[in-house]
């Protein structure tokens, strides 16, 4: 019972936290925020535990996770027993985690250029906005990002991104910096991530972000309503094998980015650590490093998601490492030690991870997003620091509701 209501009152304050950096506290919808909160809770616990949804979850990532093997089957064609995982060379990040990225966003570019993501989004979507009272638009971008990540969703509503509000323009942004892309997943999944983990944390993403977007910035212009929303799911492919193509092409960018800028970050990582080190050792203060920095600073946020001890001072040093640096850093820190945890530990803490969030998708999303629409380039870069809190705050509550779901 203590830990529940350490939760709830984590829950007060860090909706509490988004009222004070809000754009206009007295426009706040309080009729969205329940609703969304309470959805939160009612998804949180189908899936986490009534037994059917416990049951539907465990066949779609069986389902997941045999599609992400089929991939291994090119990855093995390329780089041979480099990129399996029992090969005398063991484990390598670039070939058995990157790699499985390029596979990924090849398949969800096919499956965008079907449209088959098309209408699931479209489906929850408008269920989504006539629970909510959202416009379709950005219901429609929140969904997307079940799937999609920051810069890939707003594609499918690209040609109403000029139209939308600042407010509308905010769920964009929430709802990208926290999302994981489908495309990203298997890389997670490879470090050790249970599937079924993120699994969840990718249902909690819509209701989450539209709760948070709203109280950051309500709605205070007209909304210009599109009752027939067309999604773009072509995005300037001519057919099929252009669309996988395309989607091959950049999962080798993204895996490209991703590993230049881990090598970058742990290097960076490591020299701030030697001289830490060597500052705490002058000062007394033996084995001084970023990850217990960020351990101590950020502890408190574990234990509003309901852990105490050393595991709630092992998620202030992931958070920290997630915010600062990037998920991939905070879930390879994970993955070395998640069997070691108890299930509910591990649940709570992949879910809390599973976003963009970070300081360095500012930029991406920026770029990404002006892209599709240029003259909403200064919009976003006003709201983009907020919409990294607000990301960042969409995975910390997801966590902590299933962190209350689960002590029941």
């Amino acid at each position: 019972m203590r830990t529940i209501l350490t939760s709830v009152l984590g829950i007060i304050i860090v909706l509490a936290a988004m009222v004070l950096i809000s754009k206009d506290r007295k426009s706040i919808k309080k009729e969205i925020i329940i609703k969304a909160m309470i959805a939160q809770f009612i998804i949180a616990f189908l899936l986490v535990k009534f037994p059917l949804g416990k049951f539907v979850v465990s066949k779609v990532s069986e389902v997941v996770t045999q599609v992400l093997d089929y991939g291994k089957n090119g990855i093995g064609f390329v780089f041979g027993s480099l990129g399996m995982a029992n090969a005398p060379t063991g484990f390598i990040f670039a070939t058995q985690v990157l790699g499985n990225i390029i596979f990924l966003s090849s398949l969800v570019g096919g499956l965008y250029y079907l449209g088959v993501l098309g209408f699931i989004v479209k489906v929850i979507g408008k269920g989504v906005g006539k629970v909510l009272g959202t416009s379709h638009v950005e219901s429609f971008v929140a969904v997307a990002n079940m799937f999609l990540g920051q810069t890939e969703s707003p594609i499918l509503v690209s040609k109403y991104l000029g139209r939308m509000t600042e407010s509308e323009v905010m769920v964009v942004l929430v709802s990208g910096m926290g999302s994981m892309s489908a495309t990203i997943i298997g890389g997670y999944v490879a470090l050790g991530i249970p599937m079924e983990h993120l699994l969840i944390a990718c249902t909690l993403v819509p209701m989450g972000s539209i709760a948070v977007s709203k109280i950051i910035y309500p709605e205070l212009e007209t909304v210009k309503e599109i009752e027939d929303v067309k999604i773009d799911n072509k995005a300037g492919s001519e057919n099929l094998i252009e669309a996988v193509t395309e989607g091959a092409m950049n999962g080798m960018a993204s895996a490209l980015a991703i590993g230049a800028s881990l090598i970058a970050i742990i290097g960076l990582v490591s020299l701030i650590n030697g001289i830490l080190s060597g500052v705490g050792s002058m000062v007394g203060f033996d084995g001084l490093s970023l990850e217990k920095l960020f351990a101590y600073v950020f502890s408190p946020l574990g234990y509003m998601m309901g852990l105490s001890g050393n595991d709630a001072l092992f998620a202030g040093q992931l958070l920290g490492s997630k915010l600062v640096l990037n998920e991939f850093v905070a879930f390879e820190e994970l993955g070395k030690v998640i069997s070691q945890l108890g299930e509910r530990t591990g649940l709570i803490l992949s879910i809390s991870l599973a976003g963009f969030a970070n300081i360095s998708s500012m930029g991406i999303c920026i770029a990404g997003i002006s892209a599709l629409c240029p003259e909403k380039k200064n919009v976003l870069s006003r709201l983009v620091f907020k919409a990294m809190i607000g990301g960042f705050v969409v995975s910390l509550l997801s966590a902590i509701i299933v962190g209350i779901i689960t002590a029941i």
